[in-house]
């Protein structure tokens, strides 16, 4: 079986190792980011609505700006991300599977001024017609180099995992570095906008039925029983 190798920050790294070995598969994990706080002006209360999140890092790291809004409802792009929610004190009201665009088509009426908890790389929204939308940016993804064992690994077929596109431009700019056969390297995409961020000359690039980390484990799998049958 081709080792599958994921590149996520932790603790998605470690969240989705541990789901993939559950399911059997040559699982390792080498994060080429990591995730830091970013200095915030909290938005007053009573400017607010209701909050639209799309990752659990900006409740991870969204720090003692957070309390002000605490008891607010939340609009979350997953279940990890709503879970993280009603752990930092949000009274979740929605919870999307396929981006944040989707999730503002299920927005209650009286929610008409949003604040959005982005990190500093996000995909631009547009709010309904009669609705404000403000945006606080409270984390960032900061690219760290490559481990060994991650450029050791890949010297090997493999199927990659990228959740989301600065990790697959990253991934591509470790393997130009390393001089990593790509023609020997398959990667599996959480979406096509992330696929296309990737580049070129891969052995294989398939992207998730649905954004969401079970549907690219599953894809994952796939790629690696229609490797094992290729002669």
């Amino acid at each position: 079986m081709l080792p599958v190798i994921i590149v996520r920050p932790e603790p998605g790294a470690s969240s989705t190792l541990q789901s993939a070995l559950g399911m059997g598969l040559d699982a390792h994990a080498y994060p080429i980011f990591t995730v830091r706080p970013v200095f915030w002006t909290p938005v007053p209360r009573d400017a607010v609505d209701a909050v639209l999140v799309g990752s659990a890092n900006a409740l991870r790291h969204g720090g003692a700006g957070l309390k002000t809004l605490h008891g607010l409802p939340a609009y979350c792009v997953g279940q990890t991300t709503a879970q993280a929610a009603e752990r930092a004190g949000f009274v979740v009201v929605a919870v999307g599977s396929g981006g944040l665009q989707g999730v503002l088509s299920s927005l209650d009426g009286s929610h008409r001024r949003l604040l959005r908890l982005a990190g500093v790389s996000h995909v631009p929204l547009t709010p309904p017609a009669g609705t404000t939308m403000d945006t606080r940016i409270v984390y960032e993804s900061a690219a760290v180099p490559a481990c060994e064992g991650l450029t050791d690994i890949l010297k090997h077929p493999a199927v990659v995992l990228l959740h989301s596109g600065e990790a697959a431009a990253h991934f591509e700019r470790i393997c130009t570095q390393a001089a990593i056969d790509r023609s020997r390297i398959a990667l599996a995409a959480i979406g096509p906008r992330v696929a296309e961020r990737a580049g070129q000359g891969w052995a294989m690039v398939r992207s998730a039925d649905e954004p969401t980390d079970a549907a690219l484990l599953a894809l994952a799998r796939e790629m690696c029983q229609d490797a094992a049958r290729v002669p």
